[in-house]
C-alpha cells in the first residue's frame, strides 16, 4: 500500500478559471478512497508487484506496462515485448456501487432515473489481478483541462489499450452518469408471483400442399413405384395391404392400383406411353393416302365338317390338300395364296370341327370375304350357324358356296330356306347374300366364284402402305425339328424382308428365312400375303399380333414383360380361393376327384382347340385339369410332370422321344398317342366315366311276414315268419317294416327252418328270423331282405 502510495500521485486541484466560482470537491469522492484503503489493506498478504497509475483528469492510466515485476528492482526497459493490437475504441461504462435488490413486486414498472453522480476517483486495479502478457501503453498527455463544472461528462477511453477484466468493486476508468434505461414491458404475473398461464394460442389453418406430378410408366414394379414416390418399398407395401392388395417388391402393379397407390402419398400420375406403344407408335400412325395402293383380299373358307371345304380350295389351288391330312379332315389352319389372270387372292382354310371354334374365330377376324361352304345334301348344321355368327362379328363380307351339286339328292331350294332362317337372304330373293352354286369334284362353278370375289375386293377397297415396317397377325406356330420355331404369319400392312427384327406375342427374333405356301424362299413378302417365318425365340400362340421393331433392346424387354406378365396370370390360376360356404359343399358332395392330363401336340391352334374340348367333360363330380399344353414332342419334362402329379400324357399328331419313351415305361406313365381328334375325346371321356365314384342302388330280395314272437333261451327274441316273396339270405341286409314306418336295419344273427341253421328260405316257407339288436317284434311286421350293388356311372 505504501508502494501504491508513493508512485500514485494525488491530482491536483484544477485551476482558477475567470470568472467562474472554484468547483468544490464532492464528498461522493472521499468515499471510494476509504474503500479503496480498506480493501487495500485487506489484500496486503497477497503479494502482487507494486503499478504505477497517474491520474488525468478523470481517467486514471498506467504509467508502466502490465508485466510481473521482476525480483529485483531495475528500471522498466524502454522498449519491452509488447503484443500489438489494432485500435479499437471501447466505451467504458460507468460502475454503480451495489445497492441491495429490492423485492420483486407484483408488477413490475420501469425504475426512476437515478440522481446524476458526480466524477470520482476510482481505485486503481487490485495488485492480484494478473496483468496481460504485453500491452502497448499510450503516452498520456501532459495536461489535461478538467470537465466544467457541476460534473464531467462521461469518460471515454479513445486508447486502443486494451485493459483487463476489472474485479468487482474495482474499476480502471471513470464512472460515467448512468444512462436512463429503455422501459420494459411490464410481464404479466398472476396471484401469488406466478407467471400467468400462457392463453391457448389459435391453431392455424392447415396448410393444403398441391398434389406434386409423378410420370410413370405401366406396368410398374413396386420398388421402381416406391423410388418415384420417393418412399421406402415398406410403405408402399402396406398402402397395398390396406387396399387389400398382396404383393412383394418385385411385382408388377396394374395403372389403376399404381394410382390408387399414388394418390394417397399425395402424388397425381402423368401416365407416360408404355413400352409397346413406344415401339407400335409408327404402325398405328395415320395413313397418308399418297402412299396407299390397292392390296389383294383375305378369303377365309368357313363351313361345317366334312361340306367340302378344303376340297373346294383344293380345286382352285390344283393341289391335293386333303391327302396330307389325317382322317380326311382339316385340323389345322391353313393359308395359301392363288394365282389369277387380275390378280392374286390370300386364302385361310379353317377347321370345320367343333372343336376348333377358337381357331375360326381367328380365321374370321383377319379376314375380309368369308366363303361359307354348305353342302347342298346336308344343309345348314351347328357348326354353320356358328361360322355364320363369327363372321357377322368380323363384319366380313359373306359369299355362299353350295357345294356337291353334282350329287342328286342336292336341293339348293331347301337350303336357301335354311339360310334365311338365320339371316342370310338370296339375292335372287330380294335379299344382299350372294350365293353361288358349286362343285369341288368337277369344278363347276370355281370360276364365277373366283371372279366374285375379284369384284367384291374392287368394291371394299382394300389399301395398305407397303413401304412401313410390317405388322399383321400370327395364323399358326409349330416347333420344327429342324429350322426349331417357325410361324406361319399374315401380314396385313407393309413389307416383312429377311432380317427384320419381329415381336410376337412373349418372344422376339430376326427373321432367318421366309417360305412361302409351297415351301419356296422369298426376300420379302407385302401386304396380304402369308408366308412361314423362322427365327424366333420361342413358339407363339395362334392369334397373336407380331410388328417389326428397329431396337433390339426395347423389343427384349417388352417381351420380358410379357413373360412376366404370363407367369404370375398362371400363378393365379393355379392359385384356388375357397369360401367357408364353398369347403362345406364339398365336405358333404365328398372328395372331388380330378384327372390330371399332360397335353402335347404339333401345332399350337391344335392344341388349344384339343384342350377347350377336354375341358368340357369336367362335371361336378370329376374334374379335367390340363396342367401343362405345349407344342413339340413329348420330352422327359413332360413324363416328369405327369409322375409328380399322377397325370396322364397325351400326344395329338406327335410321338415320345427315345429318353421319354424309356422314362415312361420306367415310372408306368400312361401315354396315349393320337390322329383323330374324335378318338382322343372318346377315350378320355371313358377315364373319366372310370373315375365315378359307382352309384349305390338297392337291390330287393324277398319280404317275409311275422306271424308269431317266440323267447329262446340262448337265441333271444324270434320272429316266426312266412316269406311272402323273393327269398330270405344270411348275407342279405334286413330291415323291419312297420305300417309305413322303418324300425330297424341290420344283420341276421340266426335263420332257422325248425331247428335246422339255412343259408336261403324260398318263397312260401315258413322261418325264424332273429335280427342283431333287435327284440321289439309284433305279429304283422314285415321283415325285408335287400342288398346294395355298386352300378357304374356314366358322362
Amino acid at each position: 500500500m505504501t508502494a501504491l502510495r508513493k508512485t500514485t500521485p494525488r491530482p491536483r486541484p484544477p485551476k482558477k478559471s475567470a470568472g467562474k466560482p472554484k468547483a468544490a470537491t464532492p464528498k461522493a469522492v472521499k468515499a471510494p478512497a476509504k474503500a479503496m484503503k480498506r480493501t487495500t489493506q485487506e489484500a496486503r498478504p497477497v503479494a502482487a508487484p507494486a503499478r504505477s497509475m497517474v491520474r488525468v483528469g478523470a481517467q486514471v492510466r498506467p504509467l508502466m506496462p502490465l508485466r510481473p515485476p521482476r525480483p529485483t528492482f531495475s528500471p522498466p526497459s524502454p522498449k519491452p515485448a509488447m503484443l500489438v493490437l489494432p485500435p479499437k475504441t471501447v466505451v467504458a461504462k460507468p460502475v454503480v456501487p451495489p445497492k441491495p435488490a429490492p423485492p420483486i413486486p407484483a408488477i413490475v414498472r420501469p425504475p426512476a432515473p437515478a440522481p446524476l453522480a458526480k466524477p470520482a476517483l476510482r481505485p486503481v486495479v487490485p495488485p492480484s489481478a494478473a496483468p496481460p502478457a504485453a500491452v502497448k501503453v499510450s503516452p498520456a498527455p501532459p495536461t489535461v483541462k478538467p470537465a466544467p463544472p457541476p460534473m464531467p461528462a462521461p469518460g471515454r477511453v479513445e486508447s486502443p489499450i486494451l485493459a483487463p477484466a476489472p474485479r468487482a468493486g474495482w474499476s480502471s476508468v471513470q464512472p460515467a452518469a448512468p444512462r436512463r434505461p429503455a422501459p420494459v414491458p411490464p410481464r404479466p404475473y398472476g396471484p401469488a408471483g406466478k407467471p400467468a398461464a400462457p392463453k391457448p394460442a389459435v391453431p392455424a389453418p392447415p396448410v393444403v400442399q398441391a398434389p406434386r406430378t409423378v410420370s410413370l410408366q405401366f406396368p410398374i414394379s413396386v420398388k421402381d413405384l416406391a423410388e418415384k414416390l420417393s418412399v421406402s418399398s415398406s410403405e408402399v407395401i402396406k398402402r397395398l395391404l390396406a387396399m387389400k392388395v398382396m404383393a412383394t417388391i418385385n411385382q408388377s402393379l396394374p395403372e389403376a392400383v399404381a394410382t390408387d397407390v399414388a394418390k394417397s402419398f399425395n402424388a397425381q400420375v402423368e401416365r407416360l406411353p408404355t413400352l409397346e406403344e413406344e415401339l407400335t407408335r409408327s404402325h398405328d400412325e395415320a395413313e397418308d393416302p399418297a402412299h396407299l395402293v390397292l392390296r389383294p383380299p383375305v378369303v377365309t373358307m368357313m363351313g361345317h365338317v366334312d361340306h367340302g371345304k378344303t376340297s373346294l380350295l383344293d380345286a382352285i389351288r390344283k393341289s391335293k390338300v386333303t391327302e396330307q391330312e389325317a382322317g380326311g379332315i382339316t385340323q389345322h389352319i391353313g393359308a395359301y395364296k392363288v394365282h389369277l389372270p387380275k390378280g392374286w387372292i390370300s386364302f385361310l382354310d379353317t377347321p370345320g370341327h367343333e372343336a376348333f371354334t377358337a381357331m375360326r374365330a381367328r380365321g374370321a377376324h383377319v379376314t375380309d370375304i368369308v366363303i361359307l361352304v354348305v353342302a347342298a345334301d346336308d344343309g345348314v348344321m351347328p357348326q354353320t350357324v356358328e361360322a355364320i355368327d363369327h363372321a357377322k362379328a368380323a363384319d366380313a363380307t359373306i359369299v355362299v358356296a353350295l357345294n356337291k351339286m353334282d350329287k342328286p339328292e342336292a336341293n339348293p331350294d331347301k337350303v336357301k330356306r335354311q339360310l334365311m332362317e338365320v339371316g342370310l337372304m338370296p339375292e335372287e330373293w330380294g335379299g344382299k347374300t350372294v350365293i353361288v352354286p358349286v362343285s369341288a369334284k368337277t369344278g363347276d362353278g370355281i370360276d364365277q366364284l373366283l371372279e366374285l370375289m375379284l369384284l367384291e375386293a374392287e368394291m371394299l377397297e382394300l389399301k395398305a402402305n407397303p413401304a412401313k415396317p410390317a405388322k399383321g397377325l400370327i395364323i399358326e406356330a409349330e416347333l420344327s425339328k429342324g429350322g426349331g420355331p417357325v410361324a406361319t404369319v399374315l401380314v396385313q400392312n407393309g413389307t416383312l424382308r429377311v432380317g427384320d427384327l419381329v415381336v410376337a406375342g412373349p418372344h422376339y427374333g430376326r427373321v432367318r428365312a421366309m417360305l412361302d405356301d409351297r415351301g419356296h424362299r422369298v426376300q420379302e413378302a407385302g401386304p396380304s400375303m402369308p408366308v412361314e417365318i423362322l427365327g424366333l425365340g420361342g413358339v407363339p400362340k395362334a392369334g397373336n399380333p407380331f410388328f417389326v421393331v428397329t431396337d433390339e433392346r426395347k423389343a427384349r424387354e417388352l417381351t420380358s414383360q410379357r413373360q412376366e406378365i404370363q407367369r404370375q396370370a398362371g400363378l393365379s390360376a393355379g392359385r384356388k380361393i375357397m369360401s367357408l360356404e364353398e369347403f362345406q359343399a364339398e365336405l358333404k358332395a365328398g372328395i372331388v376327384k380330378e384327372l390330371n392330363i399332360v397335353l402335347k401336340g404339333d401345332v399350337q391352334g391344335s392344341v388349344e382347340a384339343l384342350k377347350a374340348s377336354l375341358e368340357k367333360l369336367s362335371t361336378d363330380q370329376v374334374q379335367l385339369k390340363v396342367l401343362h399344353a405345349g407344342v413339340g414332342a413329348v420330352n422327359e419334362s413332360d413324363i416328369l410332370l405327369a409322375v409328380a402329379s399322377n397325370a396322364i400324357v397325351i400326344g395329338f399328331h406327335v410321338a415320345p422321344t427315345t429318353e421319354a419313351e424309356t422314362l415312361a415305361k420306367e415310372e408306368s406313365v400312361d401315354v396315349r398317342l393320337y390322329q383323330i381328334i374324335y378318338e382322343a375325346i372318346g377315350e378320355v371321356r371313358a377315364a373319366m366315366e372310370g373315375l365315378l365314384e359307382p352309384k349305390l342302388q338297392e337291390v330287393s330280395l324277398g319280404r317275409a311276414k311275422v306271424l308269431q314272437v317266440f323267447k329262446v333261451s340262448k337265441v333271444g327274441t324270434v320272429a316266426g315268419s312266412q316269406v311272402v316273396k323273393g327269398k330270405l339270405t344270411r348275407a342279405a341286409t334286413y330291415r323291419v317294416v312297420r305300417g309305413s314306418e322303418k324300425l330297424f336295419e341290420g344283420r341276421v344273427a340266426s335263420l332257422k327252418r325248425f331247428k335246422d341253421d339255412v343259408r336261403e328260405v324260398a318263397e312260401g316257407l315258413e322261418c325264424g328270423i332273429a335280427l342283431q339288436g333287435w327284440d321289439g317284434y309284433q305279429p304283422g311286421d314285415l321283415i325285408e331282405a335287400f342288398e346294395v350293388q355298386k352300378v357304374a356311372q356314366t358322362l
